[in-house]
């Protein structure tokens, strides 16, 4: 790719309005042909709704939309793959009880009379595979691949569509280190075979290591354009939201001698008997954040609803403060102090089609203020929001806005906001800023921060390795369901936390680790 290259796509004063809103506004973007072209800019900046414009599921109301020098109309996500362009969202699409191959071909089927010709899907599939280095087996259940193989299986469905526009959301936002490693020399294969790939992403070294040039956008519209090879990631940041990179270091110990939580020789099954949570346990004192770190799938989840009285205990228990809660309601476990920042906001975090004061009653409607007597008190719980998305910076029009019109960021800092407005005792943290920005993260850092030392207990779950490090007093690995080691953040770089969550360090500890299972012994992970 050279300066000289043809532009792939190209936007002239793009402009996209909501009842409200003006989410761009007069977007310029230009990308060339076989190029990796980063975006980045603050949650809420526009680029989610600029990139699905370009992927035709909103109309532009101004502007120019060109592929290849010709000026199109998108009407719908088909216009834009008949274009060729192509869509992996943040959110995997797939089904995982189908296989790879039928993951990738469903809507698209090749035929054979009236027949699903397996055969040349097959064949279609591995000449993809191989071409790009992607490595992934068309008869495998999705529900058994790992997230790095999902991710290929979602590129490949677009490239199975003819794509030569490849439009990623967030790629690396769930991804272990070497996983990324991946996932960008599977980018490098389709630049050499000249194809075009536009990058959402909010990690800026990342965006430095895989892009070829930058685009930034501030407040829905674009405010230039950086050269990675010369321009800095605080450089970035700033042309992002006018401030410097944040860092997730934690300074001082806060620990006290209280155990908020405490998780002995937790044990949880899946329906057919398999293991998912092996003899866990572990300890976290008050004014302690304990990091459990781990690839995607290897019990975290599970563990986290056993915490939370979502999933039956096979072994085990589980005690809050010093209440053994093992065989109590979430519901209660919630009442008695127990908050939680889920791992899928959408899912289980909100409810989209609700108001956003509506969203701050989830999980608290029986406690003040959203609830006055046995009724729901809704002026208390629009006030309460209004002062959520003051002290929290959720942009919304009021709290009568339905959380979908929310950026990811916005619906992340509310979550946060009603979690931490109850005063708990512990709260469980799974993935607190993921796909957030770095202004968005530099505000949850602080105040996962500020709740630590004023005795907050926490229980960290990320895959961003530097905020685990940096804000966890102590460190646990889980591999296959068990924890394999415990760790001290303080000696231990990302490369080598990663080591040890794949299993590639075969036994040995990292500096200021000890054994896997030491921590029975004496009751949690050391602090």
């Amino acid at each position: 790719m050279t300066e000289s290259a043809p532009l792939a796509v190209e936007l002239r004063k793009v402009t996209k309005r909501f009842p409200g809103v003006v989410a761009n506004r007069d977007i310029d973007l230009r990308v060339r042909r076989g190029e990796v072209h980063a975006i980045v800019g603050e949650n809420g900046a526009g680029k989610s709704t600029l990139m699905k414009t370009l992927y035709g599921m909103h109309r532009p109301d101004e502007g120019q939309i060109l592929v290849d020098g010709r000026e199109i109309v998108l009407r719908s996500p088909n216009d834009a793959i008949a274009a060729g362009i192509g869509m992996v969202h943040q959110h995997f699409m797939l089904a995982d009880n189908f296989t790879v191959l039928e993951n990738v071909v469903l809507g698209q089927e090749p035929r054979r009379g009236p027949r699903l010709d397996r055969a040349e899907a097959r064949r279609r599939i591995r000449e993809i595979s191989d071409a790009y280095a992607f490595g992934i087996d068309p008869d495998a259940l999705v529900e058994d691949l790992g997230v790095g193989d999902r991710q290929r299986v979602e590129i490949a469905k677009v490239l199975y569509r003819g794509a030569r526009i490849l439009i990623l959301d967030e790629p690396t936002a769930v991804l272990v280190p070497q996983e990324v490693d991946e996932l960008f020399a599977n980018l490098a294969e389709l630049k050499r075979e000249g194809l075009t790939v536009i990058f959402i992403s909010h990690k800026l070294d990342e965006v430095r290591k895989v892009a070829d040039s930058i685009t930034v956008i501030r407040r829905g519209t674009t405010v230039g354009e950086a050269d990675p090879r010369t321009t800095t990631a605080r450089q970035l940041a700033e042309m992002m939201v006018g401030s410097e990179l944040p860092t997730p270091e934690t300074r001082e110990s806060t620990v006290r001698e209280a155990a908020a939580l405490v998780v002995s020789e937790v044990t949880v099954h899946a329906p057919d008997g398999r293991a998912l949570v092996d003899d866990v346990s572990f300890t976290v004192h008050e004014g302690e954040v304990v990091g459990i770190a781990g690839v995607e799938g290897n019990g975290q989840s599970e563990l986290v609803d056993a915490i939370m009285g979502l999933r039956p205990l096979v072994a085990g228990s589980v005690r809050l403060g010093t209440h053994d809660v093992s065989a109590w309601s979430t519901r209660r476990r919630r009442e008695s102090g127990l908050a939680f920042i889920p791992e899928d906001r959408h899912r289980q975090g909100m409810l989209l089609d609700a108001s956003l004061w509506e969203n701050r009653v989830l999980g608290h409607q029986t406690q003040a203020p959203s609830v006055r007597g046995p009724f729901i008190d809704r002026r208390g719980a629009r006030a309460d929001t209004a002062r959520i998305m003051r002290e929290y910076d959720v942009r919304a029009p009021s709290p009568d806005t339905p959380a979908v019109a929310l950026s990811g960021g916005n619906q992340q800092k509310l979550i946060v906001g009603r979690e931490m407005s109850g005063r708990p005792r512990l709260l469980i943290a799974a993935h607190p800023t993921r796909g957030v920005d770095v202004g968005a993260q530099a505000k949850i850092w602080e105040l996962l921060r500020q709740a630590r030392a004023e005795g907050l207990g926490i229980v960290l779950i990320s895959a961003d390795l530097d905020e685990l490090i940096g804000l966890s007093d102590s460190l646990a690995v889980m591999l296959r369901g068990r924890i394999v080691a415990t760790l001290d953040p303080t000696g231990i770089t990302p490369e080598e936390l990663g080591g040890h969550m794949t299993g590639g360090r075969g036994g040995t500890t990292a500096p200021g680790a000890t054994p896997a299972g030491a921590t029975r012994a004496g009751g949690g992970v050391a602090s």
